[in-house]
């Protein structure tokens, strides 16, 4: 299902074709040409959203190569029948996780970033599901991200202050705080109860 309208599909498809003739094209004449394709996908989208241009830039013309999906890890951890979730900085909550990096796989980022948001040490059980974001989440991003969220086991460990959370807490299905919704949706932390009171469940993809 798409979340977009119009408007904001044609920037995206401008800065899309854009960034990849800026990665295979070699004219210069080209070149330049498909950097105002750029600025003018910029400059709709500060239009459309009212944001400062430099801030559209970063979020939407900030990244080289060909244009792929980003990765991003939730860690789904239970404890007598609760979900840890972490604050973020802005008073919601949100399953531990983040962007995977270049040099971590899936599991390993998930690993990681439970431990840096979280202070928890944790052993990865099962995929529960790979989310297209704009299928799922709020507000929509004007590129690719795929939600990876993995059932995982607490291992120890507790939380620590640090720049990103400012603390961890579990929860029941029917206490839940008011979730960040570009990171995970009541929906998306349902599922996750779903997966850990079902034996059999089968990892969910869009």
């Amino acid at each position: 299902m798409n979340k977009f309208d119009q408007f904001t599909d044609w920037a995206i498809e401008l800065q899309s074709l854009a960034q990849t003739g800026l990665t295979y094209g070699h004219d210069k004449f080209d070149l330049e040409r498909y950097q105002r394709i750029r600025e003018i996908a910029t400059e709709m989208m500060t239009k459309k959203t009212g944001l400062p241009t430099k801030k559209v830039r970063s979020l939407f013309c900030n990244d080289s190569n060909y244009p792929t999906p980003k990765i991003d890890t939730r860690a789904a951890i239970f404890k007598n029948d609760k979900i840890l979730l972490v604050k973020e900085s802005d008073g919601r909550w949100s399953l531990p996780g983040g962007w995977c990096e270049i040099n971590l796989s899936p599991k390993e980022n998930c690993i990681k970033e439970t431990k840096e948001e979280s202070g928890r040490n944790v052993e990865i059980i099962k995929l529960i599901a790979v989310h297209e974001r704009n299928q799922h989440n709020q507000p929509p991003y004007a590129f690719g991200v795929e939600k990876f969220f993995f059932l995982c086991k607490e291992l120890g460990g507790m939380f620590i202050p640090n720049d990103e959370t400012t603390a961890a807490k579990y929860f029941g299905i029917n206490e839940l705080p008011e979730l960040s919704p570009g990171k995970n949706n009541l929906e998306q932390v349902k599922m996750c109860f779903k997966a850990k009171d079902d034996p059999y469940w089968i990892a969910y993809s869009d």
